[in-house]
C-alpha cells in the first residue's frame, strides 16, 4: 500500500493542473504536517498566484523559480485535464449553442474568430484542416491511434493555454498529424527531452511554431530545435529569452523570427545574424538602443542579415540617429517600424522624423506600416539635403564636385548625403559634370536609365531643368549616356 502511494505521488509530480483559471505545474504531492491528508504542491505559471516558495514552516516541500510562485492545493479543486478528442467533441460537438466570436492569437497576431464554431461545426469533424482547442485543458494524446482516426487530415493545431506537461506529450499528438504545419502551443511549461532529435519525426512537416509566453530562455530553444529541423517561422515573444547565441546546425530554414518582448542583451544580437534565410526579425519592446555592422564601413553593405527585409523595432530605447545609418548598412532592408523610439521624439513634428529615417534609408519602401510613395521619398530627399546643406558647407562640401571634400565627421553622421546632393543635380549640370568627365566638350549628350524595378525598360531623362530626382533615379540605379 505504502508503495502504491509513493508511485502515484511520483506520477502526479510534473503534471499540469489548473485551479480557478490558474495553471501550474505539480512540484509535490504527499502530506503537509501539521495538517492531515494529502497536498498538491503546485508552482504557478504566474507567480502572483502563489504565496511561498514552496516551504512551509521551516520546511521545504519543493522549490519554484519565483519567491512567491508556489502553495498547495487539495487535489480535489485541481483539474488535470483530458485527451485531445475529449476536448475537441466537447469544442467541436457539444458546444452548439455557444456565442460566435472570440479572441484568438495566430502566431504573433490577434485576430477575431467570427463564427470559427459554427462554421466547422458544419463539417465532420475527421475533415477538419484547421483544429483549436486554445484553453481546453488538453492534457495528453488520449488512447492509442484515437487522434490519427479522428482528425487525419490537420493542417493548423492551436494547443495553447493547454496542460500539457512535456514536449513527448506534445509529440504524442502531433506524431498522429502527419500533415501538420502550423502549430500554436504558447502559453504552456513544457519539460524537456533528454533527446530532442528522437522526437523529430512528429514535427517533420511543421513549418510554423508559436511559443509565445513559455517562460523559455534562448539556450533551451536551441536545445529543443533540433525536433523541428524544418520551421521557417518561430515566434518567441514574451520569454525570458535575454542572450543569444550561434544557433550552429538548427533554424537554418528560418524565415520568420519573433524575439519580442523579452529583455535582449543587444551585443549578442548578432550571434544569430548568420541565418541565411531570415527575412523578418521581430525585436520590438526588447530594449534595443544601439547596433554597429562593423565588417562595414559608412556607405557599404554588411555581410549580417544577408536576406533581412523586414525589421520591427517599436518601443524600443533607440536615441541616436547613428542607429539608423547603421540599418542602411543592410542589403534587403525593405520594410521598418521603429514606432515609440526616444529618437522621434527629438523632432517636434512627428513627420519630420519620418521624413528623416526615409531620406536615410534608400531603399525603404514601407515605414510604421505606411508605404514610402516616390513623391514622399523625392521631397524627403530634397528636404534632407536642405536641413543639413549650411552643415555639408561648413565641413569642407561645394556644389562643384571637383571641390566637394566634406571631413569624415559629416560623411559619418550623413553617409547618404553625397548620394542625395547628386540625386538633386539638375540635368544639365550632370550633362557638364560628364563633359568634363569624359572629356566630349563638342559632342550632344543623351541620359536615359534602367532599374530593378521596371526591368526591361529604358526611360528617358529628357528635361534638362529638371533634377534627377525627378525621375526616381534610386541608389542602384543605371545610367545611360549616349552621344551624338
Amino acid at each position: 500500500m505504502m508503495k502504491m502511494m509513493m508511485d502515484e505521488e511520483e506520477e502526479h509530480v510534473g503534471m499540469r493542473v489548473t485551479c480557478d483559471g490558474h495553471r501550474g505545474t505539480v512540484r509535490y504531492m504527499g502530506p503537509v504536517p501539521p495538517t492531515t491528508g494529502v497536498w498538491l504542491g503546485v508552482e504557478w505559471d504566474h507567480p502572483e498566484r502563489g504565496k511561498h516558495d514552496g516551504s512551509h514552516e521551516g520546511v521545504r516541500f519543493f522549490t519554484c523559480r519565483h519567491r512567491t510562485g508556489g502553495s498547495f492545493v487539495r487535489p480535489a479543486k485541481a483539474r488535470f485535464g483530458v485527451g485531445y478528442v475529449t476536448a475537441l467533441k466537447r469544442r467541436y460537438e457539444e458546444e452548439l449553442e455557444e456565442p460566435a466570436g472570440e479572441d484568438m492569437k495566430i502566431s504573433s497576431k490577434t485576430v477575431l474568430m467570427v463564427g470559427f464554431e459554427r462554421v466547422r461545426l458544419k463539417q465532420r469533424v475527421d475533415q477538419l484542416t484547421e483544429v483549436s482547442l486554445r484553453r481546453c485543458e488538453v492534457s495528453g494524446p488520449g488512447p492509442q491511434n484515437q487522434i490519427r482516426n479522428t482528425t487525419p487530415d490537420v493542417e493548423s493545431l492551436d494547443l495553447s493555454g493547454s496542460l500539457l506537461s512535456s514536449w513527448e506529450v506534445l509529440a504524442a499528438i502531433t506524431g498522429q498529424l502527419e500533415s501538420l504545419r502550423e502549430l500554436q502551443i504558447s502559453h504552456n511549461r513544457l519539460s524537456f527531452s533528454s533527446d530532442p532529435s528522437l522526437l523529430s519525426p512528429a514535427f517533420s512537416c511543421l513549418r510554423l511554431l508559436s511559443l509565445n509566453s513559455c517562460a523559455l530562455t534562448w539556450t533551451q530553444v536551441l536545445q529543443c530545435a533540433p525536433m523541428w529541423q524544418q520551421v521557417e517561422e518561430l515566434y518567441l515573444s514574451d520569454n525570458d529569452i535575454t542572450e543569444l547565441t550561434r544557433p550552429d546546425h538548427v533554424l537554418q530554414n528560418l524565415r520568420v523570427l519573433d524575439l519580442s518582448n523579452n529583455q535582449i542583451l543587444q551585443e549578442t544580437l548578432l550571434h544569430i545574424s548568420h541565418l541565411p534565410w531570415l527575412e523578418k526579425l521581430n525585436l520590438s519592446s526588447t530594449g534595443f538602443s544601439a547596433v554597429e555592422f562593423s565588417d562595414a564601413s559608412a556607405g557599404d553593405e554588411t555581410t549580417a542579415f544577408p536576406a533581412l527585409n523586414t525589421l520591427l523595432l517599436d518601443d524600443n530605447n533607440i536615441s541616436e540617429w547613428c542607429v539608423v545609418n547603421e540599418l542602411e548598412k543592410l542589403r534587403s532592408l525593405l520594410h521598418l517600424s521603429c514606432r515609440r523610439n526616444p529618437l522621434l521624439q527629438k523632432e517636434k513634428n512627428p513627420e519630420t522624423a519620418r521624413q528623416i529615417i526615409i531620406a536615410r534609408l534608400g531603399r525603404l519602401t514601407l515605414l510604421d506600416m505606411r508605404k514610402v510613395e516616390c513623391d514622399e521619398r523625392r521631397g524627403a530627399e530634397l528636404d534632407y539635403c536642405k536641413m543639413f546643406g549650411s552643415a555639408w558647407l561648413r565641413a569642407g562640401g561645394h556644389s562643384e564636385p571637383e571641390q566637394n571634400q566634406p571631413n569624415t565627421h559629416f560623411l559619418t553622421d550623413h553617409p547618404r548625403f553625397l548620394t542625395l546632393i547628386h540625386k538633386s543635380m539638375i540635368v544639365q549640370k550632370v550633362k557638364g559634370l560628364l563633359h568634363r568627365q569624359l572629356k566630349l566638350p563638342a559632342v550632344r549628350l543623351k541620359l536615359s536609365y534602367t532599374c530593378a524595378k521596371l526591368a526591361g525598360r529604358e526611360i528617358e531623362i529628357d528635361n534638362d531643368l529638371k533634377p534627377l530626382q525627378f525621375y526616381s533615379v534610386e541608389d542602384g540605379d543605371s545610367i545611360l549616356v549616349r552621344w551624338s
